[in-house]
């Protein structure tokens, strides 16, 4: 471990598979105290704990309900306990907003209801959880919001994801001057195509895989790995002079 996060607090919003739990083992790798929010996958959460504590780091699980505005109240009353309990303090110092639900929601399909449960969890969640987590954020924290190649890029089979996405990026530029003043950096990173479950059904079709890799200039999918890399150096002390920008994390998806 090189510990470069000795001794910070993070929250890495679902976390429980995919790019969450690799920012969340990356961050903890790196020695910050970690806690994973999950939905409905309290095993795979569970197992993401197991697995940073067995390489040596910490971190705990939580559940959140995103799709419920009460969710995020009660989310914070839980990080309040635990990490008085583990730090008596209630201090966070990195928030990464990651979680998500099925973005794979076409034009002619959408319904209110369905339109407003994607909403609710990648840009009401983020907006509402970085406010309450203003006054437990420390001065020269990090915020990383987890957008996509698709903000810019629309994909036309997921418009309201694109749309969400969109905001997310509109958001952390409005947070970055906001909170300057505090030292506290926002950021975004806009994965591509990346290697996790979300995507596997794309994955086992080789035409499709083909003619994904195609529009991307490094030629294959992204690993979560590498997106958790790039969490890590912005919520860094090396990342310090880096804030309200979108970093897009594709290989070159857009080229």
């Amino acid at each position: 471990m090189t510990h470069s996060l000795s001794g910070k607090t993070a929250l890495v919003t679902g976390a429980s598979r995919g790019i969450g739990r690799a920012i969340a083992e990356r961050l903890a790798k790196e020695g910050a105290t970690v806690a994973l929010s999950y939905n409905a996958s309290r095993s795979g959460a569970d197992e993401a704990v197991a697995a940073i504590e067995k390489a040596g780091g910490a971190a705990f699980a939580v559940h959140a309900d995103l799709v419920d505005p009460a969710s995020v109240p009660a989310l914070f009353e839980n990080l309040d306990d635990e990490f008085t309990r583990r730090n008596g303090s209630t201090a966070l110092d990195i928030l990464v907003n990651n979680a998500g639900n099925s973005g794979w929601l076409g034009f002619k399909d959408a319904t209110p209801e369905s339109w407003d449960t994607l909403m609710a969890v990648y840009a009401r969640a983020p907006f509402f959880i970085v406010q309450a987590a203003l006054d437990r954020l420390a001065d020269g924290g990090r915020i990383v919001n987890i957008s996509s190649a698709a903000a810019t890029k629309p994909v036309t089979a997921a418009p309201v994801y694109s749309m969400a996405k969109a905001a997310i990026n509109n958001l952390t530029h409005a947070l970055a001057a906001e909170l300057g003043h505090r030292g506290i950096t926002v950021n975004a990173v806009a994965p591509g195509y990346t290697r996790t479950d979300a995507n596997a059904a794309v994955r086992e079709n080789p035409e499709l895989v083909k003619a994904v890799e195609a529009e991307i200039a490094l030629g294959r999918f992204g690993e979560p790995s590498e997106i958790a890399a790039v969490v890590a150096f912005l919520a860094s002390d090396e990342g310090r002079w880096v804030t309200g920008q979108t970093i897009e994390a594709s290989g070159g998806y857009k080229l």
